[in-house]
């Protein structure tokens, strides 16, 4: 089964793309933002190009657990998806995915600059590559 793993913002929607077993994450793209309904026709493109048969959006979350302001907005665009393409669309704790990015690419001596156009893309692989190892998990 492939996956296609988001990380939506509103300016910036980073994506990762698992391999056809479901195994492992690796970055697709990053798409800049032009609305909702632009952004779901997108995503419908990339969904029948690589075959994906279910989506996996981050839904971010207060530390506390609660949800965050931007929530509502995933929930429509996760809505949108499944709406249009018909295939399976889960929400995905995504709390620190984007530090934890941010660390590694530090620690790879990623310059500044260039850390901004990939950390989306890097949110989106360690979002899918947690539900994958999750659901692998779980499914031994």
């Amino acid at each position: 089964m492939r996956y296609l793993g988001i990380d939506f913002g509103t300016k910036r929607i980073g994506l990762a793309i698992s391999d056809e077993m479901g195994i492992i994450a690796g970055k697709y793209d990053t798409l800049q933002s032009k609305g909702l309904k632009r952004d779901i026709e997108c995503i419908k493109g990339i969904i029948e190009k690589e075959k994906i048969e279910k989506v996996v959006i981050g839904l971010p979350k207060n530390m506390d657990g609660s949800l965050s302001e931007t929530a509502q907005k995933v929930g429509d665009f996760a809505k949108g998806i499944r709406k249009l393409t018909g295939i399976p669309v889960e929400t995905w704790d995504e709390r620190l995915s984007s530090i934890s990015a941010e660390k590694v690419l530090i620690k790879g001596d990623v310059r500044r600059n260039k850390r901004k156009r990939v950390i989306d893309q890097l949110s989106a692989v360690i979002i899918l590559q947690n539900y994958l190892d999750y659901q692998n998990h779980v499914g031994r």
